[in-house]
């Protein structure tokens, strides 16, 4: 019998397969050789990470914020003085899920509770679906996530994430 993760895998490298037989474009000769993208830099994930740490402290919450780049690497991290042990994992596996799932953990809370056709994501290593996971995106594009763990709810946690984005914003318009 298959793992759980082992029929994720199963599943994601037999929709490539069929994908490449269905179009053989993708591995064509006109595709580019190199590709670019913008992902935020250590600066402004710290820049970020303390704005959001600020807004839970307004808040009079003790939280751990993580920034992670787009591809969910860790970039940032602050622990506030009285936030919990568990708060910095948390917070990092927050930012790294709203990236990995480009989607906002506080939707991904909803949409895989149990019985709903996307629960099995659940399962996945390191996949946290608890509000407190925001994208950062720049002009439509992902460029990191947020996660911020320890205020008394996943939406408090939500609504500090998306002030700490907000303080930096006019550094993500290009």
């Amino acid at each position: 019998m298959k793992t759980p993760t082992k029929q994720i895998l199963a599943g994601a490298f037999a929709c490539a397969a069929t994908a490449f037989l269905i179009n053989p474009a993708i591995a064509s000769d006109d595709e580019e050789a190199l590709v670019s993208f913008k992902t935020l830099s250590p600066g402004t994930a710290l820049e970020l990470a303390e704005a959001a740490l600020e807004a839970c402290r307004e808040a009079d919450y003790q939280v751990a914020v993580a920034v992670v780049d787009r591809f969910g690497i860790l970039q940032a991290l602050l622990r506030d003085r009285y936030a919990g042990s568990h708060t910095p994992d948390t917070a990092t596996r927050k930012a790294w899920t709203s990236v990995s799932f480009r989607t906002n953990t506080l939707a991904l809370a909803d949409s895989t509770q149990a019985g709903k056709e996307a629960s099995g994501i659940r399962n996945v290593t390191n996949a946290l679906m608890v509000g407190g996971g925001v994208q950062v995106t720049a002009a439509g594009a992902l460029v990191g996530g947020i996660g911020v763990s320890g205020a008394p709810s996943g939406e408090a946690d939500d609504e500090c994430a998306k002030a700490g984005i907000e303080q930096i914003s006019d550094k993500l318009d290009f």
